[in-house]
C-alpha cells in the first residue's frame, strides 16, 4: 500500500514537515510494510516558500529588508538558480510574526521591505517571482512596497511625521512611475478571495486581527479607497474588485497594479511547483490535515485541494486535523476525519500535545486501512 501524506501546517504548532512526519510515525506503528510518502503542502500562506523548496531543493538567500514598523532585518527567500525563479513570502518582511502583539499598528505597518525583496530577486536575475501572501501584519494595498520599487506618491500636503503611513493616502493626489523599473513575472499565491474593499474587504475582514480600532477601520477603508481611485485615474485600470485584491491586507491589490502580478490560488501554485498530481496518482491513499478545519477550508485551503486533486483521479483521502467544525459540507469532503481535540482538552493542551495526538490519530487511521 502507498500512503501519500500532504498536510499544511497546524498554526502556532508544527511546521506542514512536522505534521507530515507525525503522521508518517503513527501509520509505520500499525502499517509496517506501507510505503509512506511524505510531501508538505500549504496554499499561499505561512509555510508557501518552505513547501515548494522542501520539494525542489532551492537555496535560501538573504537580503536585508524593513519589517513592518521599519526597523531592518534579514529576509531570506528560496532560489532555484537553474530556473531562475525566486519563491518568498510577504510574511518574511511585513508578516505578524515580525512583530510583538502590543505592536500591532495597521496604519503605521508598511509593505516597503516585501518591495526590497522583490528588488533583491530582480537584481539577481530573477526570470519569475512566486509570492506567498498569508500572515501580514499590513493594510497598506501594497503602498509601501510601490514606494520600495521606486513609485512616488504625491499628497495634498506634506507629512511631518518620518515614516509614511496608511492614513497619508487619505491625501492621495498623484502616483508616478519609476522610469527603469524592470521586473521578472510575479505570481502572488493567495488563499483567500476578498477584494480590496467593502464588508469582505481586506480592512473590514483582516484589520481588527491586526489591532485596528473601529475608528481606524473606516479610516484605513477610506485611505485604501482612494489608493484604488487615484491607481485608477493615473494608469487606467482598476484590480479592487479582484478576487485575491483583498489578500495580505490590500498586497494583492497593489501586486497587480504596480507590478501586474497575477493573482492565483497558492494551493493550485503550490501543487503545480512541487509536482502533486503525480505523486498522487501514484499512491493509494492520501492523508492531509490542518489545525482548523471549518467552512474557510471551502474557500481554497490545502485541505480541499487536496481532496480536489485525489477525487479527480479517485484516490480516498483522510483528513487529520487539530480540531474540526460539525460543518456537515466540510467532513463530507473527506472519507474519515481525525480530530486532536479531546473533551475536556483545551486549546492550548490541543497544540502543545499536536505531534502526540496525531501519531495516535494515524493510528488508528492505519487500523481501518
Amino acid at each position: 500500500m502507498k500512503i501519500l501524506i500532504a498536510p499544511d501546517k497546524f498554526k502556532g504548532s508544527l511546521s506542514a514537515r512536522e505534521v507530515a512526519e507525525s503522521i508518517a510515525k503513527g501509520l509505520r506503528d500499525v502499517l509496517s510494510d506501507a510505503k509512506v510518502e511524505i510531501m508538505p503542502m500549504a496554499d499561499g500562506g505561512e509555510g508557501t516558500a518552505e513547501a515548494i523548496c522542501d520539494a525542489r531543493g532551492c537555496a535560501w538567500l538573504q537580503c536585508k529588508a524593513y519589517d513592518p514598523l521599519g526597523r531592518e532585518i534579514d529576509a531570506r527567500y528560496g532560489w532555484l538558480e537553474d530556473e531562475e525563479l525566486a519563491i518568498m513570502e510577504m510574511s518574511e518582511a511585513a508578516g505578524m510574526r515580525r512583530i510583538s502583539k502590543d505592536e500591532r499598528d495597521p496604519v503605521r505597518a508598511t509593505t516597503f521591505g516585501v518591495g526590497e525583496m522583490i528588488l533583491n530577486a530582480a537584481n539577481r536575475g530573477a526570470h519569475e517571482i512566486i509570492i506567498g501572501l498569508g500572515g501580514s501584519a499590513t493594510n497598506d494595498g501594497g503602498s509601501g512596497m510601490a514606494r520600495a520599487l521606486g513609485f512616488r506618491f504625491d499628497y495634498e500636503h506634506e507629512h511631518e511625521h518620518d515614516q509614511v503611513r496608511v492614513t497619508d493616502l487619505l491625501e492621495l493626489k498623484r502616483i508616478e512611475k519609476p522610469k527603469d523599473l524592470a521586473l521578472p513575472k510575479i505570481i502572488a499565491a493567495v488563499d483567500v478571495k476578498n477584494p480590496l474593499l467593502g464588508k469582505n474587504g481586506a480592512t473590514c475582514v483582516f484589520g481588527p486581527q491586526k489591532g485596528a480600532s473601529q475608528n481606524e477601520l473606516d479610516i484605513l477603508e477610506r485611505a485604501l479607497t482612494q489608493l484604488a481611485d487615484v491607481m485608477t485615474k493615473e494608469f487606467g485600470f482598476d484590480y479592487r474588485d479582484e478576487p485575491g485584491a483583498g489578500a495580505a491586507g490590500g498586497l494583492g491589490f497593489g501586486l497587480m497594479s504596480f507590478c501586474g502580478a497575477k493573482v492565483r490560488p497558492g494551493f493550485d501554485v503550490v501543487a503545480e511547483a512541487v509536482g502533486f498530481d503525480s505523486r498522487v496518482k501514484d499512491a493509494d491513499v492520501v492523508v492531509t490535515g490542518e489545525g482548523s478545519l471549518d467552512r474557510q477550508t471551502l474557500e481554497g485551503k490545502t485541505p480541499a485541494g487536496v481532496v480536489r486533486l485525489a477525487r479527480k483521479l479517485g484516490k480516498p483521502v483522510f483528513a487529520i486535523v487539530g480540531r474540526s467544525s460539525k460543518d456537515r459540507k466540510v467532513r463530507e469532503m473527506f472519507d474519515g476525519v481525525y480530530e486532536n481535540a479531546r473533551l475536556g482538552m483545551s486549546q492550548e493542551e490541543n497544540m502543545r500535545r499536536a505531534a502526540e495526538l496525531l501519531r495516535e490519530n494515524a493510528r488508528e487511521l492505519a487500523k481501518t486501512l
